[in-house]
Order: C-alpha cells, then structure tokens, then sequence
C-alpha cells in the first residue's frame, strides 16, 4: 500500500472503469501536454475515488536531458503527490532540431521510446500511458507510421493511450477515438507590461478544463521545485451538484497537497440554457465572481483557475466590465487561467497572452459510446 491508503492495481485487475480511447492533441496552440497531464490527474482521482489505481507511463519523445520544458514542474508534482503510480521516460536530445539536422542518434532515440511504449502497451501495468510528442515524431519519419498504428490498434482495451505534438499524420489521426486541435490566437493588443499571466482556453474540443488542471500541477511543482509555497484557487462556475470527474481530480490533489490547493464551486445542478437562466443562477455566478475577485487582488495566489467562467459571460450571468478591471489590476507574478467555449468574444480576451482555442475534429461520441457526466459534458 502506498500512502493515504492508495494501493496500486494492474490495468488487467481494474473493473468497472472507462473503457480506454485513443486521444490525439495537436496543434500549434498550448495546452496539448497540459491537457495530457490533465487527463492524467484525472484518471487517478476516479481510481482513489473508485478504489482501483490507475498507474501512468510518461514517456516523452524529444525531451531529452539538459533543458527545462514548460511540464516538467507539473511532472514534479505528480511525482511527488503519487509517487508509486508515475513513472517517466524521456528521449532524445535537448535541442530543437528540424528534419534537415536529423541524426543517427535521433533514430536510435526514437526507436528506444518506441520500444518502451510498445512494451508498456502490451504489458497490462499501465492504465495511461502518454506518449508526449509522438506526433513530430511521426512527423519526421523518426518511427515507421504504420508500425506505431498497428500497435495501438491492437492495444489491450483498458489503456487510455495519448499522443501529443504538431503534425500528427492522417494515419494516426483516423484511429484515434478522440482528436482536440489546438489552435493558437496571436493577440497583439497585448501590452507588454502587466498582462502575461492571463490565458484562456476556450472552444468546442476538448481539453479546456484539463489543460487547467495540468497549470495547477505546474504552479504545484514550480513551489516544489523553488521551495516555495504556490497556492492555486481553482473556481469553477455552472457546476453545481455532483459527478463531475474534476472533482475527483481536485480532490486527489488536495489529498497530496491539502495546504496549497483551494477549491469551489458555484451554479445549480442543471445545465443552464439561454433564456432560461434562474435568479439563482446570478446569485451563484456573482457569488462566485466575489470570491475570484478577491483572491486576484490579494496575491495570496499564484495561479487561480476560472473553469467556466467564459460560459458564464456568455449566459450573461456575470457582465463583462468588472472581470476586464480586476485582471488589469492583477499582481504580475499571479496568473489566471480562463476556460470555457462562448460564442461572443468578451472584452477581457484582449487581454490574454496566450488564447488557445481546442477545436472538436473528432469524438468518440460519433461512435455511439455513451457520454459520460464529469468526463464529456
């Protein structure tokens, strides 16, 4: 047993959980190893919460040692918070190279990822296994196309396998069960003083909400990596009730990190439709906005996540004016990370240094698998 309690169950043991997909997040905008990591977080807090384990294989291509990347403190945290259920490969050279610059030792790189996932894939240990930048891999003709295709559609059905990077090509793209684009938005309206901190990810694909949740992980591992104290608010909108599977997710967090992470949630037990808003849909979402208001302006945290907040907008639940000031008058070491797809653009996106919009190619509901509440909607 590990501790809190939490034991660790083979993928062939586990019962009674999701049937595993294929997910491929590529695209030019960030969030695709977030949400990677996200999704990760994800399927560990539904196994605490359903007493099965789900053990994760990282392995990332074209990361090798001697440079830092944007998810390594995120890795951190996950490490240290499940210390028996992570385990981390990385390959290859630590500089960017494009395919004029490849070299034999790229191959061999790639092929001993390759190699490991293939392994991991077959062996039943894993539940998730992310093969992180897989996709330039394939991209460049480092790893046979086919051979990398034959393999996961063969996979053991359980395994939740997902690929991440730019140029994923048409081959792996038409197994995949799940296909998120991430699209950047270049914004340059944005000052150059007192606006970095502030991204949004908004659209109809998936990976909003998980991509935050893998910026919670990071700030986490940043304080771990500092030795400082990195206190995250995560505050979610239109998710009252029960059943949403971040909350299983959250909950795992705050079990491994009890002093650093906040939580809360606001809004009805209902979808809330367009001109069918309650007077207690207002009361939550300002109740809500107090909340997130205050915290902004104190400093007391480095990342604060407003999951849903652009819906919200949206419903006109919330006006626009009061969220653009407050963010104007954000400390510059905290950051904001804003979700949730909308259909009018609201005044505080001019404000985002970074804006990636998850746009839906594909999803296994086309298939007829069976939406499920806190994963899908």
């Amino acid at each position: 047993m590990t501790r809190s309690g939490i034991g660790i169950r083979t993928a062939q043991q586990q019962s009674g959980r999701l049937t595993g997909q294929i997910h491929v997040y590529d695209g030019a905008g960030k969030g695709k190893s977030q949400a990677a990591l996200g999704v990760v977080l994800r399927s560990i807090g539904l196994g605490i919460r359903d007493q099965w384990q789900s053990r994760v294989l990282l392995l990332r291509f074209l990361k090798g040692p001697g440079r830092t990347y944007d998810e390594d403190a995120a890795i951190e945290a996950l490490q240290q918070g499940f210390p028996h259920l992570i385990d981390q490969v990385r390959t290859g050279r630590a500089e960017f190279f494009g395919p004029d610059a490849i070299s034999r030792f790229d191959r061999q790189e790639a092929r001993r990822g390759w190699d490991i996932a293939k392994g991991a894939i077959v062996s039943g240990l894993y539940s998730v296994i992310v093969l992180d930048e897989l996709n330039p891999i394939l991209d460049l003709g480092l790893l046979p196309v086919d051979e990398v295709v034959q393999t996961l559609r063969q996979k053991p059905p359980q395994v939740e396998v997902i690929a991440t990077g730019r140029g994923a090509p048409p081959q792996l793209l038409e197994i995949a069960d799940l296909h998120s684009e991430m699209i950047a938005h270049a914004n340059p309206a944005v000052a150059p003083v007192g606006m970095e901190g502030i991204e949004i990810y908004t659209g109809e694909g998936k990976g909003k909400s998980t991509s935050a949740l893998g910026k919670a992980l990071q700030a986490i591992g940043r304080g771990i990596g500092q030795d400082l104290s990195h206190r995250v608010l995560i505050l979610q909108w239109l998710k009252g009730g029960s059943g949403y599977t971040e909350d299983a997710a959250i909950q795992a967090l705050r079990q491994s990190y009890p002093h650093l992470v906040d939580h809360q949630r606001s809004g009805r037990d209902a979808i809330v439709w367009r001109g069918q808003q309650q007077e207690i849909d207002y009361i939550e979402a300002e109740r809500a906005w107090e909340i997130a208001r205050a915290a902004i302006a104190s400093g007391l945290y480095k990342t604060i996540i407003l999951d849903e907040l652009n819906p919200t907008v949206d419903l006109e639940l919330l006006p626009e004016e009061p969220i653009l000031q407050a963010l104007l008058r954000k400390p510059r070491d905290t950051e904001v990370i804003i979700t949730g797809r909308c259909k009018q653009i609201p005044a505080y996106f001019h404000l985002a240094s970074v804006h990636s919009e998850m746009v839906c190619h594909k999803h296994y509901a086309e298939r007829g698998i069976e939406l499920k509440r806190g994963v899908d909607y």
